[in-house]
C-alpha cells in the first residue's frame, strides 16, 4: 500500500494519514489474531482427523462425510444472499440496516434448510451415497444457525475484532470436536460430524451474540431489502460458483468411483486444504475489510494487494513444496497406511491449493473494488469448463485424473482470466509478478532438494525430518531477497 503496510507488515509509512495509520493498525493486529486463531484451530482439527482415522472412521464413513461437507458448503455460499458483505463494505452506521439483513438471511437459510430437508434423500442417491441422507439432514441445520449468525459476525469483522473472533471459534471447536469424539467412538459413524457441527455452531452463535450485543433484532425495510438484494445477489452468485469450482470434484468422483475411493480424495483435498486454510482463511478475514477500505484509491489497491498476496504466496509455498514431495510417507507416518493411496493424488492438490490461495484473494480484492460481474464470469467459465474434464479424468485416472483435471483448467484458463479482471481493477501484472517471483524461484529450489534427498535418505522418521529442515532451510535463503517488500519497503527489491 502507499500509506499503510498490508496485515503482515510493521508500522505505517512516514506520511500516512492519521485515518490510515489506524487503519494500518487496526488490519494488521486483526491478521495477526486471525493467524493464530487459524493456526490452533486448524492443528486441533488436524489432531481430530488423525485419532478419527487411525482409530474410529474408515474410507466408507469420510466419504459419507465428505458428500454431507461439501452439499452444506455449497448451500452455506448462498443461504444468506451475500447482502451480509453489506455489513462490511457499505459506509455508515450498519446498525440501521442490520435488521433488515438479519430478517433477509434467516428467512433465505430457513427456505433452503426446508428445501434440503425434502430432497435429501434425492441428492444423495444421485451422489451413489443413499447412506448420506440422514446425515444430509442433521449436518444442513448449520444452514439455519449460520443464518443467525451472518449480522454479529458481520460486525465483529468490520470491527477487526480477531481477538473476539479467536475465543468464539475456539469454543466451537471444543465443543463440536468433543461431541464428535465421542459419538465417533460410540459407533454413530459419518454422523458423529454432523451432530458435532450443529453443537458447535449453536455455540458459536451465542458466543458472537455475546461479542457483539443488540445486533441479533429482527426488522424490515422494504427500500433497505431492494438495496441489499442488488448489491448481495450477485456477490451469493459468485459465491456459489466459487464453491462450486472447489466441491464438484467430490461429486464427481463420488457419483463415479463410489464411495471408498471418495474417502482417499476426501482425505487428500483436506490435506492439501492444509495451507489454504491455515494461511488464506487467516488472511480473508480481514483481507475484504481492507481492501474496501482502500476501493478508492486505484494506487493504494493495487500495491496493498500486491504485498498482501506476497506475503501469502511467501508463507504458503514451503507448505505446498513439503506436503506434495513427501506425501506417501507423511500419510503413512500420520494417518497409518490404510490411507497411503490418498498420497497419489496429493502433489497435483497441492499445485491447486497454490492456486486456490491467489484466486480467493484476487476474489476479495475484485469485490471490494466493485467487480462484481466480473466474479460470476471467471467463476461460472470455471465451473463450466470443470465438469466435463474431471469427470474424463476421473475415468481416465481415479483420483490422480480428478486432481490433473483441476490444475488442469485453473492453471491454463481460470488463471489468465483472473489476471485480466484484475488489469480491469487497476492491479497489472507487475504487481502478480513481484509478488509470486521470489517464492516461485525458491520453491523450485526447495522441490528439487525435497527430491534429490528423498532419494538418498529414504523415508524414515529422522530423514523425512532432515528433509524437511534442510529444504526449508534452502527455501529461506532464496527468498530473502523480496524481505523488503515483503516489510512495505518503497523500494522493492523483487
Amino acid at each position: 500500500m502507499d500509506s499503510v503496510r498490508t496485515p503482515d507488515s510493521g508500522t505505517a509509512e512516514p506520511g500516512a494519514t492519521p485515518a490510515a495509520a489506524s487503519l494500518g493498525v487496526k488490519v494488521r493486529t486483526a491478521a495477526r489474531w486471525s493467524l493464530v486463531n487459524t493456526m490452533v484451530m486448524r492443528l486441533g482439527n488436524f489432531a481430530t482427523g488423525i485419532v478419527l482415522a487411525r482409530f474410529a472412521l474408515g474410507p466408507a464413513e469420510w466419504g459419507v462425510y465428505g458428500i454431507a461437507q461439501t452439499v452444506l458448503l455449497v448451500l452455506l455460499s448462498a443461504n444468506e444472499l451475500g447482502v451480509s458483505l453489506a455489513l462490511v463494505r457499505w459506509e455508515g452506521d450498519p446498525r440501521r440496516f442490520a435488521p433488515t439483513v438479519l430478517t433477509l438471511s434467516a428467512a433465505s437459510s430457513v427456505l433452503l434448510y426446508a428445501a434440503l430437508f425434502v430432497t435429501a434423500p434425492t441428492v444423495a442417491g444421485l451422489l451413489d451415497s443413499p447412506d448420506a441422507a440422514g446425515v444430509l439432514r442433521v449436518m444442513c441445520l448449520c444452514l439455519v444457525i449460520d443464518g443467525l449468525a451472518q449480522v454479529p459476525a458481520g460486525f465483529l469483522t468490520r470491527e477487526f475484532a480477531q481477538g473476539r473472533r479467536m475465543v468464539i471459534d475456539a469454543l466451537n471447536f471444543v465443543l463440536s470436536t468433543a461431541v464428535t469424539l465421542l459419538l465417533a467412538f460410540a459407533g454413530w459413524g459419518a454422523m458423529s460430524f454432523a451432530v458435532g457441527a450443529v453443537a458447535g455452531n449453536i455455540a458459536a452463535l451465542a458466543g458472537c451474540a455475546l461479542a457483539a450485543p443488540g445486533t441479533l433484532r429482527f426488522g424490515w425495510d422494504p427500500e433497505q431489502a431492494r438495496e441489499l438484494l442488488k448489491f448481495g445477489l450477485p456477490l451469493a452468485g459468485a459465491s456459489l460458483l466459487a464453491l462450486a469450482v472447489v466441491n464438484v470434484d467430490t461429486m464427481v468422483v463420488g457419483s463415479t468411483l463410489g464411495g471408498v475411493s471418495l474417502g482417499f480424495y476426501v482425505m487428500a483435498f483436506n490435506i492439501s486444504g492444509w495451507p489454504v486454510r491455515i494461511i488464506s482463511e487467516a488472511a480473508r478475514r480481514v483481507s475484504f475489510a481492507g481492501f474496501s477500505r482502500l476501493a478508492d484509491s486505484p494506487g493504494a489497491l493495487a500495491e496493498g494487494f500486491s504485498r498482501a498476496l506476497g506475503v501469502l504466496v511467501t508463507g504458503t509455498v514451503p507448505l505446498c513444496v513439503l506436503l506434495g514431495g513427501l506425501a506417501a510417507p507423511l500419510i503413512e507416518l500420520v494417518y497409518g497406511s490404510t490411507w497411503v493411496p490418498a498420497a497419489a493424488a496429493l502433489p497435483w492438490l497441492m499445485v491447486l491449493g497454490l492456486i486456490r490461495i491467489g484466486c480467493e484473494l484476487a476474489y476479495d480484492c475484485l469485490v471490494a473494488a466493485g467487480q462484481r460481474r466480473s466474479l460470476i464470469l471467471v467463476q461460472g467459465l470455471w465451473v463450466a469448463a470443470l465438469v466435463p474434464v474431471l469427470v474424463v479424468g476421473a475415468r481416465l485416472d481415479g483420483i490422480v485424473g480428478v486432481s490433473q483435471g483441476h490444475v488442469l483448467v485453473a492453471a491454463v484458463l481460470v488463471v489468465p482470466v483472473f489476471l485480466y479482471a484484475l488489469h480491469r481493477a487497476g492491479i497489472g501484472l507487475v504487481h502478480v509478478g513481484r509478488a509470486c517471483a521470489w517464492p516461485f524461484l525458491a520453491g523450485t529450489v526447495m522441490a528439487l532438494v525435497v527430491l534429490a534427498e528423498r532419494r538418498l535418505l529414504g523415508d524414515g522418521i529422522l530423514a523425512l525430518s532432515l528433509v524437511a529442515t534442510t529444504a526449508s532451510a534452502c527455501y529461506v535463503v532464496c527468498v530473502l531477497p523480496s524481505r523488503r517488500f515483503l516489510l512495505g519497503s518503497k523500494t522493492p527489491e523483487a
